[in-house]
């Protein structure tokens, strides 16, 4: 059997579609949606709706204690309609916020912690298939209790959670921690605990 040969990898070789033309058909404070039209040569002329965040990047802020545990915060989602474990995010508040800064504002809202020091451990797309979205992830340690703000009218009984990493990891795994930026930020955190302990 013939080996079978791969070729490098290359996210910016030449498109194979073509973008013609894009209208906004939405416009809201976390995001607009654009229509455009596209084609290709090979099935013509088609149309996407594609979701354009606004304020830059989500930023996420995976705390990790002393302890070697992580702390989450129990929110509840409209969308879906259930409560989720989930690490401490948003977005900037004002024009020309730093991430790092944004980070900081995020853990004591949410989570009422300060860290002494913050870390980017990962930046991803979220949805690429529909989305501008970026998340990054900060490691934060160091950290120090400070007064919790509130999450909004969503989570009106939310409290943080202080979980162990292996139970964070495992709480991943099984499905009880489903919000995608969280499993990333515990995945990459056990990953990179266990390799340095190796």
């Amino acid at each position: 059997m013939a080996e079978k040969t791969y070729r490098e990898f290359d996210p910016w070789r030449v498109s194979p579609i073509r973008e013609e033309k894009r209208e906004e058909v939405l416009s809201t404070h976390y995001f607009d949606i654009d229509r455009v039209s596209l084609s290709s040569t090979e099935i013509g002329h088609f149309e996407r709706y594609i979701l354009r965040e606004n304020d830059g990047d989500t930023i996420c802020v995976l705390p990790v204690t002393d302890n070697e545990e992580v702390i989450l915060i129990e929110q509840y989602r409209v969308p879906n309609h259930s409560w989720t474990l989930e690490l401490p995010a948003g977005h900037a508040t004002e024009q020309g916020q730093h991430p790092e800064d944004i980070a900081a504002l995020k853990l004591e809202e949410e989570a009422g912690y300060r860290a002494q020091d913050y870390a980017q451990v990962v930046r991803f797309v979220n949805t690429p298939s529909f989305s501008t979205q970026h998340t990054i992830i900060y490691r934060a340690t160091g950290l120090a209790e400070v007064r919790r703000g509130t999450l909004g009218p969503e989570s009106p009984s939310s409290a943080t959670r202080a979980i162990p990493l292996d139970k964070a990891y495992e709480l991943a795994l099984n499905g009880t921690i489903v919000d995608a930026k969280s499993i990333i930020g515990i995945l990459n955190e056990y990953t990179r605990r266990h390799n340095t302990a190796a």
